[in-house]
């Protein structure tokens, strides 16, 4: 609940101050373009119907007062009045001092270790899921916040993925099809289609845009070995940026380039740090992938002996046991992984007995728009 509101610097801006002691301060440009009223934004999906060119570029405030704990505030030259939620404005304030530290994690994002997920690893019933929003909702809420989660109940038959997939969003269909089989082949044209151990990863960074999500699905496990394991990368790069900044900064500020060219008329290619950081230096992907790493020649030449220094010791605490989860899957159960964070991997396993997955991709939007309605929903 807003206190008081005053206009300051000749209409340019509006000064706020909360019941409980909070202040912030608004411009008037910004306050018009983000109008609420039904004829600057569309009341049924939030879009604007105004451009920046249909505001004045002299717009002032020359009116605010606080009204039942919210502001009402009018606009010169338009004489355009608009209320503003207390609430709103506290949720969208900007007034504050620019932070300097890179690497930061968004709120509500919480990096793991084996220590602290190893016994309590995300998991839900596909059935409970698909009937229950709770249910659906905490899952969905897990693999935002953790980037990853465990589904069991599913039928243990080809193509049972799809069904997680469509809880929340749309497969994203790739070269390799809208799902993938992860057993040894003859001849393979991936890695991941042999029985050998695969280093923690994360998938396609030779794409641009990546998936950002990838679904495993067991269909059958009988072998000896082939646990599945997931790393937060997050995690990994927080503790190579504490024991060693000036390699993190290399790591986060100079590209990568990663290179796919393993069926005929496929040849991927793209150009990402393997940390990458937001403008603002939050902490937003981890790209790594030792198959798919092309040549690096993004690096300044007197830095890259201390870049690789710092590539070896990043892939040395991502080998760490510390920050292994490890599971098995069985016929029936699948995992879903933020594949622009969590990297996933498996141990070798037995040549006899059978060892049957399916992969498949989705991507974030979908996740978070689902949950996001969620959430919503359980707050009317």
């Amino acid at each position: 609940m807003l206190s008081e509101a005053a206009v300051r610097n000749d209409g340019q801006v509006v000064e706020l101050a909360w019941a409980d002691g909070g202040r912030a301060r608004f411009h008037a440009m910004w306050l018009r373009d983000n109008a609420l009223d039904e004829k600057t934004r569309s009341p049924g999906n939030g879009q604007r119907l105004v451009t920046i060119l249909d505001i004045p570029g002299n717009t002032v405030v020359d009116a605010a007062q606080v009204v039942g704990g919210d502001l009402d505030l009018r606009f010169a030259p338009e004489a355009k009045t608009v209320r503003f939620p207390a609430a709103w404005l506290r949720d969208h304030a900007y007034d504050r001092e620019p932070g300097t530290d890179k690497g930061w994690l968004a709120a509500g994002m919480k990096s793991w270790t084996k220590a602290t997920m190893q016994a309590s690893v995300p998991r839900a019933s596909y059935a409970q899921a698909k009937a229950s929003p709770d249910v659906l909702r905490g899952w969905l809420a897990a693999v935002r916040d953790h980037g990853f989660a465990v589904m069991d109940g599913l039928p243990a038959e080809s193509g049972s993925l799809m069904k997680v997939v469509d809880l929340f969003g749309y497969v994203r269909e790739t070269n390799y099809g809208r799902w993938f089989e992860v057993r040894a082949e003859v001849n393979p044209t991936n890695l991941a289609y042999t029985n050998l151990g695969l280093q923690a990863h994360t998938d396609n960074p030779y794409r641009d845009p990546v998936p950002t999500l990838q679904v495993l699905a067991c269909v059958e496990n009988s072998v000896e070995g082939g646990e599945s394991s997931v790393v937060d990368g997050f995690a990994v790069a927080e503790a190579l940026k504490a024991e060693n900044p000036d390699g993190f900064r290399l790591l986060s500020s100079c590209p990568a380039r990663f290179e796919y060219a393993g069926s005929k008329g496929v040849k991927l290619r793209a150009k990402r740090p393997m940390i990458e950081l937001g403008p603002d230096g939050e902490m937003i992907a981890i790209r790594f992938n030792n198959r798919s790493l092309a040549p690096v020649v993004d690096v300044p030449f007197d830095d890259m002996p201390a870049y690789y220094a710092a590539y070896r010791r990043f892939a040395e605490l991502i080998e760490d046991p510390r920050f292994e989860v490890t599971f098995r899957l069985q016929p029936g159960e699948a995992f879903i992984v933020d594949n622009t964070r969590v990297m996933h991997a498996r141990k070798a396993f037995s040549g006899t007995g059978s060892r049957w997955l399916q992969g498949c991709y989705a991507d974030k939007d979908g996740l978070l728009s689902t949950l996001a309605s969620l959430e919503d929903q359980g707050k009317a």
